[in-house]
């Protein structure tokens, strides 16, 4: 009897630990763009020197993070600010030198602005139309690559988005921007260039990050 008593304690045990080892942590609720207020992000910029063929570090430095929350036509957006320093050069496809405010949020995958255009999406693959002039329309389409970036701030599984201009004639111009996202850290990494070039002129990367 003595010896069953034993048993049926040490099972009784043994299910208890288990129970205890299956729990997992709550999955968090998903945050792909991380809109929390209080997250914060800087950017470093770099442009390409054509002696070098290499890109060099402008000392341009944005620096964003979410002020607040604010209803606006029923939706919560989140408050941005950008504080870009050391352009005092004024370098092209850097941001000027102050503070600059946006109204972002997300809907069903997509990053919307406050006037509804959507600024990045992460699952709708069609081409977008950005803007239309007679030169040419400026379009931007998600592709379905993941790619592995690492930046001064760690590394990363991103998606990217392309945007380009497409000429009167049907044909794309050779500028090519590439906008890479990472699900729970927001943008990692961007480009600007020129239409006529296929080497962008100035890259951002991620440098540092405080997201809650």
């Amino acid at each position: 009897m003595l010896r069953i008593l034993i048993t049926v304690c040490l099972v009784a045990c043994l299910m208890s630990c288990s129970s205890d080892d299956a729990q997992t942590p709550e999955t968090p609720t998903s945050n792909f763009y991380a809109l929390t207020v209080g997250n914060s992000w800087v950017y470093k910029n770099y442009k390409y020197n054509q002696n070098s063929q290499a890109y060099e570090d402008t000392g341009v430095v944005d620096a964003i993070s979410i002020m607040s929350s604010e209803a606006i036509d029923g939706n919560t957006y989140y408050k941005f600010k950008t504080l870009t320093t050391g352009n005092e050069a004024q370098i092209t496809y850097c941001n000027p030198n102050g503070e600059h405010f946006e109204y972002l949020r997300e809907d069903q995958g997509n990053l919307i602005f406050s006037d509804g255009t959507v600024k990045f999406t992460n699952n709708d693959y069609t081409v977008r139309t950005l803007d239309e002039n007679d030169w040419g329309n400026i379009v931007e389409q998600l592709t379905a690559n993941t790619t592995t970036l690492n930046v001064e701030a760690g590394t990363f599984n991103c998606i990217n988005s392309e945007r380009y201009v497409m000429l009167p004639d049907g044909e794309q111009a050779p500028g090519l921007d590439r906008f890479y996202y990472a699900d729970g850290f927001g943008l990692i990494y961007d480009t600007s260039s020129f239409v006529s070039n296929d080497i962008p002129v100035v890259i951002r990367r991620l440098d540092s990050y405080n997201i809650q």
